[in-house]
């Protein structure tokens, strides 16, 4: 219940909002606007891997930190010196996985708004606290402060535990880094979506079919079908740009092919699900795309 009650108290903070905006002009403006800096951003956000990076990298310093405070528990328990090379290297190793893990939460932290921005950037303080005091930590055992080190590990991995809370609403609360897309499945009969007549050459069609809504697109004889929520966080895809065979969300600039949904350009990590689509009798008929046996699903 105290954590809980903790996330009104940080909707409260308003000195929160400025400083994310600040915050987040750097962000956008060191990761965002220029090819190679839309690599990294790609990079950094998971678009290579179609997951989300931070989620993952962020098990690193959790583990490593988790393992040093056994270690550290086992020598105050027993006072055998053996254990304590290892709990040294687990404290070391989890300072190196949180600042790969800082640099990936910004990178997909910067296009929030709203009540999760001000979440994230209460997340990122807390882990920024956590770190400092491990780095304290490492700093007293490197001088023989071994009791010292011990607290300060200790009111870290306090910190971390509070923050990881914090990341768990921001995933499951927020729904930030999940698959947006729309979440009802198309039939998997050809369905009508639209008459033929009423798709222009080259223009971005939203229409819905069985309540999903659909991204339509004509080009020469190939008539496209995508789901039109952009997976990354719910842009309109139908309110993007076409370039070439492909669609830019208007929101945050994630491109995903026409022919297969298959991402581009990030942030985005999921593919925008594809559907088959066919004329009959002058009317565009789309349906869910039939997966064979051999797909494994």
């Amino acid at each position: 219940m105290a954590l809980a009650e903790s996330l009104n108290v940080i909707d409260e903070q308003d000195w929160l909002e400025p400083t994310s905006d600040v915050v987040q002009r750097a962000a956008n403006k060191s990761l965002t606007g220029g090819k190679v800096r839309r690599m990294l951003d790609n990079a950094l956000n998971g678009t290579w891997l179609g997951h989300p990076v931070h989620p993952a990298i962020t098990d690193i310093p959790v583990g490593a930190w988790t393992v040093g405070l056994a270690l550290d528990s086992v020598e105050l328990i027993t006072g055998r010196e053996e254990f304590i090379p290892g709990a040294d290297a687990a404290l070391t190793i989890g300072v190196i996985g949180a600042l790969g893990s800082a640099v990936t939460g910004l990178a997909q932290w910067q296009y929030t708004d709203s009540r999760s921005r001000r979440l994230g950037l209460a997340h990122a303080l807390l882990n920024t606290g956590a770190l400092g005091l491990y780095g304290a930590s490492l700093i007293c055992r490197a001088r023989g402060k071994r009791g010292a080190g011990h607290v300060t590990a200790l009111a870290g991995y306090a910190i971390t535990i509070a923050s990881a809370y914090l990341g768990g609403d921001l995933v499951f609360g927020e729904r930030l880094g999940v698959d947006h897309t729309t979440e009802q499945e198309l039939p998997t009969e050809y369905t009508p979506a639209l008459r033929e007549s009423e798709l222009p050459e080259n223009t971005l069609k939203r229409v819905e079919v069985e309540g999903v809504p659909v991204l339509l697109v004509r080009q020469g004889s190939n008539i496209y079908a995508l789901d039109e929520v952009c997976s990354h966080l719910g842009g309109p895809l139908a309110e993007g740009k076409l370039v070439d065979c492909s669609v830019i969300c208007p929101w945050h600039g994630s491109r995903f092919a026409l022919d297969d949904g298959r991402v581009l350009d990030g942030p985005a990590t999921f593919r925008q699900p594809c559907f088959e689509t066919r004329v009959r009798d002058g009317q565009i008929e789309v349906r869910r795309v039939q997966l064979s046996s051999t797909d494994g699903r």
